[in-house]
């Protein structure tokens, strides 16, 4: 079967009527394309549909999604909801819950930031998404793009450069929920090394946010931890650069246009924005509001 199906096409294949398709095209329920003056439906986009059990029965209509942005933590992004006046809320929970809980119709966006132990991390959020069963709809919006590195105390007196550093000097590493950016990059980076599971000394509980991971290196719970520049400028503490990483947002296509988005991405692409990313260090905002990915 091709890889783009026509109306009729499409209609024997999810087992509707043509009238039926058309009403969920119109609906902007169904994932499809126009090309001159003709709908095409690709295959691909129509198995997650049909996966994430999308099929609205008669007479339901969608709910509105909550004014929530969940997904990762991130300082700039906080400071952004705040001032953006869009009436946004903040739910971090990290990347892949957030994207989970956008896929059930829970939050109107996540911000996510995406690592793989083999690929290139500068695609794996567009990658995710395109992939993601549910979010056949969605569009990847550009945030920032942030430095992300190794919190210590002040003045680095461990003297840690990498993780075969921390293997080698025994310090307690802080940890992250698992599915939150932070701690993907952490199992990355470790398998970069070649660490296996009891190469560094992981500590517990795992701290929720970044800054919670901050104040666990201030207080001398924990020697170190994977977090963003900012958070280590925030807290006043040491910082030992690793990576830079896309930070993005997602959200369906047709809440893109709603007001409370609409604020935030006029807001991000203004001088303000770019003056406190400069002010919490560690930020690239060139890219800021750009669109990534529509799927």
């Amino acid at each position: 079967m091709a890889d783009l199906l026509t109306t009729e096409e499409a209609a024997e294949y999810l087992r509707l009527s043509e009238r039926k398709l058309y009403e969920l095209v119109a609906a902007g329920a169904l994932p499809c394309t126009k090309v001159t003056g003709r709908w095409l439906f690709p295959k691909a986009a129509l198995d997650r549909w049909l996966a994430s059990g999308l099929l609205t029965p008669a007479g339901m209509t969608l709910a509105p999604r909550p004014a929530i942005v969940g997904g990762s933590q991130d300082p700039l992004l906080d400071w952004a909801l705040r001032e953006s006046g869009g009436g946004l809320a903040s739910l971090p929970e990290g990347s892949e819950a957030g994207l989970r809980r956008l896929s059930r119709g829970e939050i109107l966006a996540a911000a996510i930031h995406l690592h793989r132990i083999e690929g290139d991390d500068e695609t794996a959020n567009v990658e995710a998404v395109a992939q993601a069963p549910g979010l056949h709809d969605a569009v990847v919006i550009a945030f920032a793009r942030r430095e992300q590195g190794l919190v210590v105390a002040p003045g680095n007196p461990l003297g840690l450069s990498d993780l075969s550093a921390v293997a080698r000097t025994g310090a307690r590493m802080a940890q992250r929920p698992a599915g939150a950016g932070a701690q993907l990059l952490l199992v990355a980076l470790m398998a970069r090394a070649g660490l296996g599971a009891g190469g560094l000394t992981l500590m517990k509980p795992v701290c929720p946010t970044g800054p919670d991971l901050g104040q666990a290196v201030r207080a001398g719970r924990a020697d170190c931890g994977i977090a963003s520049r900012s958070v280590a400028h925030a807290a006043g503490l040491g910082f030992v650069p690793l990576i830079w990483e896309r930070f993005d947002l997602v959200l369906r296509q047709r809440d893109y246009f709603l007001p409370g988005p609409q604020a935030l991405f006029e807001h991000i692409r203004g001088p303000a924005f770019r003056s406190q990313a400069a002010d919490m260090q560690g930020y690239d905002v060139a890219e800021a509001g750009r669109v990534r990915l529509v799927n």
